[in-house]
């Protein structure tokens, strides 16, 4: 039978009050039917939400039948039970199959269903009649419940009448003894079978104890029942089905070891004991092994159910599943720990500075591509300021707000970047103790950033390759797939092609990398950025040294542009930082010595002395023409001899304004 969310709830409920109703029998020894049946109407009004319930019986020492009724709290409670008693006089007999029936509500206005419950296997005890005027009553739990209270109420009279008859038999037997022996051998005959009818009616209880149990298997959650001290008394299919266990190995004592996570146990006798101990509901978290081998976190409550005299007789447990909220807790404090890490490394330079035009195509592709999904990969010499489009990519992103993630694939050993990628599983290899979250979990929702991807090793690419294709990935020593939801940026300073040529590099995952490809250019094609990027970093280094560095020479400008920068702006930023250090005045200047190795060769300069930075750069422009004819592009054009690009050369013929006409035919 399925249940709704609500209604599972709502049968939780009602078994609790059932359980109390397991006390009614109880109450018969030594005391009133009149109390048994009082404590059921109770009991039903309140679960079943009735409008009213109505009891005749017999009583035990002979006198006439005893009515009762019970009204909802909403209700006159004063209304004379007699009075509904003969309302409902002439209905309560007849098929009970073909209940419930619609009658004139005896209560009040309007018509009521009722359902009646005759007490004992032969009708003998009395009749119960349940009422409501809601339109879906009885439901079939609710026949169910009024089932069980019946024959719980039928128990409580028997014991009742049993006690009464067995204490008229006793003073019978005092007075009687010698006479009426045949008269007692027939009354304990009686008595045999009247208690043989009490242990159908128990047989009976124990059928519909059973049913209740299949209404608490059917509820999705883990259930185990403990008694007062922790013993293992009950789990419902739910266990069952979630641990592969059959009921027989639940119930031994190792399941236990068998099912809690090695790592929590210690913890969780702790905390469990501490819980018994008292009489409040808690809850504790732990791991619990799934059939296929995999623990997942829930949280465990347990709430105590207590007898009449307050005593705690059980201990009701039931497990939620919340190991989706466990890993999304872990892999924010992985985020967290990331962005620690990325906050303490020292990057070259806070943002990309440059207004060149090589720089501005670079910018502008990185612009349109961040707005999506796509894998980008980014391809340039060392030093050039991959990781710092990376970032601004992953900045313009709709995944600003999650973790950016940065692995330097060159900096880990090979036998490490599975690991550190994928995650492991604990005992995966020697070392790994516990089960650890890899780059890809951490930044899922986000982005990750693969520096250096050309050194992957083999086996690592085809792993790569499978991220990239399924969104799936595998921990070191498990073979249960992880879906993850992460971007991929990757970059290399390395030839791709030349590496798939020669089968250092997958080809296949070369196509999945270079979906977007972006290359960076280096800093000898970026000549005009250089005066920026040297002020910037001047003000930078000096501010970090307590320095007030206000001017720069001119040569030295011009030197440093005329320098090859085979480091790129990494090895400008050193350069600087070290002119920094030794910068005794407030004027910044290099020593020229720093830069020889790597200094291009000069174009043949007029006689004519030069005194500005624009009078330096037009007259070795114009020796530029003048040696390639006039020729702009192409590799004996000027730009080529220069060292810039094309349309770098042509932005400054035209802001310099040089004829370069003149020089063609020289």
């Amino acid at each position: 039978m399925e249940q709704s969310a609500d209604e599972i709830t709502r049968l939780q409920g009602c078994i609790n009050d059932l359980i109390g109703v397991l006390a009614i029998p109880a109450l018969g020894r030594g005391q009133e039917s009149a109390q048994i049946v009082s404590t059921l109407l109770d009991v039903l009004v309140g679960m079943l939400r009735l409008d009213f319930a109505y009891a005749r019986f017999n009583d035990p020492v002979g006198g006439a039948p005893i009515e009762m009724v019970r009204l909802a709290h909403s209700r006159n409670p004063t209304a004379p039970p007699q009075e509904i008693g003969q309302v409902l006089n002439g209905w309560v007999g007849g098929d009970q199959e073909k209940w419930p029936l619609l009658v004139r509500n005896p209560i009040g206005g309007g018509d009521v269903s009722i359902v009646p419950l005759r007490l004992g296997l032969r009708d003998e005890l009395g009749v119960i009649v349940a009422g409501s005027q809601r339109a879906d009553f009885p439901g079939e739990t609710e026949r169910l419940l009024l089932s069980v209270a019946a024959n719980q109420a039928a128990i409580g009279l028997q014991e009742a009448q049993l006690l009464s008859e067995q204490k008229r038999v006793a003073r019978e037997l005092d007075q009687r003894v010698a006479q009426r022996t045949g008269e007692l051998a027939a009354t304990n005959e009686e008595l045999k079978r009247e208690i043989i009818e009490r242990s159908r009616v128990e047989e009976k209880l124990s059928q519909d104890e059973r049913e209740l149990r299949g209404i608490v298997d059917a509820i999705p959650q883990l259930i185990v029942v403990r008694g007062p001290d922790g013993t293992f008394l009950y789990a419902n299919r739910s266990v069952l089905e979630y641990s592969g266990f059959t009921v027989d190995e639940v119930m031994a004592p190792e399941f236990r070891n068998r099912f809690v996570h090695p790592e929590d146990w210690a913890r969780l006798q702790d905390e469990r004991r501490q819980g018994l101990s008292g009489s409040v509901p808690f809850e504790i978290e732990q791991r619990l092994r799934r059939k296929d081998g995999q623990y997942r976190w829930f949280v465990v409550r347990y709430h105590p159910l207590r007898d009449d005299q307050g005593r705690i007789i059980r201990w009701y447990a039931s497990g939620t599943d919340i190991d989706d909220r466990k890993r999304a807790e872990e892999r924010m404090h992985n985020e967290n720990l990331a962005l620690r890490e990325e906050i303490d490394r020292a990057s070259m330079f806070e943002e990309i500075v440059g207004s060149s035009p090589t720089l501005q195509r670079v910018l502008a592709q990185a612009a349109k591509v961040a707005k999506t999904d796509a894998t980008v990969l980014v391809l340039g010499e060392t030093g050039t300021g991959k990781e710092l489009v990376a970032r601004a990519i992953h900045r313009r992103s709709g995944r600003s707000t999650r973790a950016f993630i940065r692995v330097n694939c060159a900096a880990i050993p090979p036998s490490l970047i599975a690991s550190e990628l994928f995650g492991h599983e604990k005992g995966a290899f020697t070392g790994a103790l516990q089960r650890r979250l890899g780059r890809f979990e951490a930044a899922d929702g986000g982005t990750i950033f693969l520096d250096e991807v050309g050194d992957l090793p083999a086996e690592t690419q085809i792993a790569l390759l499978r991220v990239l294709q399924e969104r799936e990935i595998e921990r070191v020593g498990s073979s249960h797939p992880i879906g993850v939801d992460v971007r991929v940026l990757a970059a290399t300073n390395r030839d791709l092609d030349a590496a798939v040529a020669s089968g250092a590099f997958r080809q296949d995952l070369y196509f999945r990398l270079n979906v977007f490809p972006i290359s960076m250019p280096p800093l000898r094609e970026r000549a005009d950025d250089i005066p920026v990027l040297v002020e910037y970093l001047v003000e930078r280094y000096a501010k970090s040294a307590g320095k007030s560095i206000r001017h720069i020479k001119k040569q030295t400008l011009e030197l440093l542009q005329a320098y090859d920068w085979p480091g790129n702006v990494r090895e400008l930023q050193n350069v600087i930082e070290r002119a920094v250090v030794l910068c005794d005045g407030e004027t910044f200047a290099i020593d020229e010595s720093w830069l020889k190795a790597g200094a291009r060769q000069a174009p043949k300069r007029t006689g004519r002395q030069v005194t500005t930075l624009a009078e330096g750069e037009k007259a070795m422009i114009e020796a530029a023409l003048a040696e390639a004819h006039g020729r702009v592009s192409g590799p004996s054009g000027a730009a080529a001899k220069l060292g810039i690009p094309r349309q770098t050369l042509e932005s400054k013929i035209k802001a310099l304004q040089i004829d370069k006409l003149s020089y063609q035919g020289r």
